[in-house]
């Protein structure tokens, strides 16, 4: 189990710090108001880069995409009640990033960003590409936050197990039964293993009474 939700967690932090590497196009239209032409242009151009990078990349980010998601079905698989819940949250949103990356992130970027028109930092924008680089800025934002929805659920699930095997062996107790030495054992018992008998020691009434009325008499 702790193997499975490494490779889950390990693939989902590789996801993550790719979309991260957004950040250098993506601060520029989201976070910096107002959003200006110059902004625009020098995202639009990052994206152009990215829509030229060679297929092996692509091939090494779907492998790492295959592992992933590989994991976290084969870890639901379990229909355990933690695994239904974490994992089966995790199916959601590793779902819903991938799903939005190949329907909406990577057809934009290959469409419209592959041949930029010529133009200076401060000419305006065409409005498609305008729209399309803001897309693409708030895209990568709701994959960045499902990824990270994605190793909280994990992180929590790792907690959860770790409550519940504590609170097992909290539980779990051993019986100790109380052994007899063999120099500790009493006459009684060393009667019965060597077969001889032990002299039974009583004093009776009609032995004592005569014993003390001879005893006032002579006084």
């Amino acid at each position: 189990m702790g193997v499975r939700t490494a490779i889950v967690v390990c693939a989902t932090s590789f996801l993550l710090g790719a979309l991260f590497t957004h950040w250098i196009a993506d601060s520029l239209t989201l976070w910096k108001s107002p959003v200006t032409d110059e902004h625009l242009w020098i995202a639009a151009s990052y994206y152009s880069i990215l829509s030229k990078q060679p297929w092996q990349s692509l091939v090494f980010l779907g492998a790492v995409v295959s592992v992933g998601a590989t994991t976290i079905l084969w870890s639901f698989n379990d229909l355990r009640a933690a695994n239904i819940m974490f994992d089966g949250g995790s199916i959601f949103l590793f779902g819903t990033t991938v799903v939005m990356y190949l329907n909406t992130v990577l057809p934009n970027i290959f469409a419209l960003f592959t041949d930029l028109p010529t133009h200076e930092l401060q000419d305006p924008i065409p409005r498609t590409l305008r729209n399309a680089t803001l897309e693409l800025a708030s895209n990568h934002l709701i994959c960045s936050v499902a990824l990270t929805g994605v190793l909280a659920l994990q992180a929590g699930r790792f907690w959860a197990e770790s409550a519940d095997s504590d609170d097992e062996e909290d539980e779990e107790f051993v019986l100790v039964e109380p052994t007899v030495e063999a120099n500790e054992t009493s006459p009684a018992v060393k009667g019965r293993a060597t077969g001889t008998k032990t002299p039974d020691i009583s004093l009776r009434d009609d032995k004592v009474k005569p014993l003390l009325q001879q005893r006032v008499q002579t006084s």
